[in-house]
């Protein structure tokens, strides 16, 4: 079992928890179901300016952004279908990193460019903000920043690699966090430069809780 980490409060990473066969195969997962639901450019908010990553989901809910806002709905922005399942291996995933006792309704597929970043923001969208967040990392290496509840409390970074896994929980659960940059062929998964993060979410309270 690779060895867990304690980064920030409550916020728990795993190093090369996913060797390169389970990478490969979680991949294949991924792009299927890209091929249902296309990756989409979210935007800002009120002023539409595109984000430098690009998105898609699965699951029964998905995270959208745009000139609307920030939201979970049921269908893709671009096919107005509904969002593919998540597959059963992310699944077996949240149940064995988790420990929480109800599934995931969200999966958010963020594709990083090597030039994308993701600035420091709180994961608050969600119904449930008891339920922790599951993040698992393909691709390059990201230079992952994370700090406390409040914007304005101290940072530190470490380097996501390929196969990585990190669990917002507890006291991290709000924790701000970003991506400074990603570090272009740092790895050989994905066959071209650039990294998938796989975040998994509750969006809504569940009776088992």
């Amino acid at each position: 079992m690779p060895q867990r980490l304690e980064i920030a409060p409550d916020c728990l990473w795993w190093p090369g928890y996913l060797d390169r066969p389970a990478q490969e195969a979680l991949l294949a997962d991924v792009r299927a179901v890209l091929e249902a639901a296309p990756l989409f450019a979210p935007a800002m908010p009120r002023s539409g300016k595109p984000l430098s990553v690009k998105m898609s989901n699965c699951g029964p809910l998905g995270w959208v952004a745009d000139v609307s806002g920030y939201r979970y709905q049921a269908f893709h922005p671009d096919t107005r279908q509904p969002w593919p399942a998540i597959p059963a291996r992310l699944l077996a995933l949240w149940d064995a990193l988790t420990g929480f006792p109800a599934p995931p309704e969200a999966c958010l597929i963020n594709w990083y460019g090597p030039e994308a970043r993701m600035g420091l923001h709180q994961d608050r969208d969600e119904q449930d903000l008891t339920a922790p967040v599951l993040s698992l990392s393909l691709g390059d290496t990201a230079l992952f920043r994370i700090g406390g509840e409040n914007r304005s409390e101290s940072t530190h970074s470490v380097r996501l690699a390929s196969g990585d896994a990190v669990l917002l929980s507890g006291r991290s659960r709000l924790a701000f966090h970003g991506v400074d940059r990603i570090l272009p062929g740092s790895s050989t998964l994905l066959g071209a430069a650039g990294r998938i993060n796989l975040t998994l979410r509750r969006v809504t309270p569940s009776a088992t809780v």
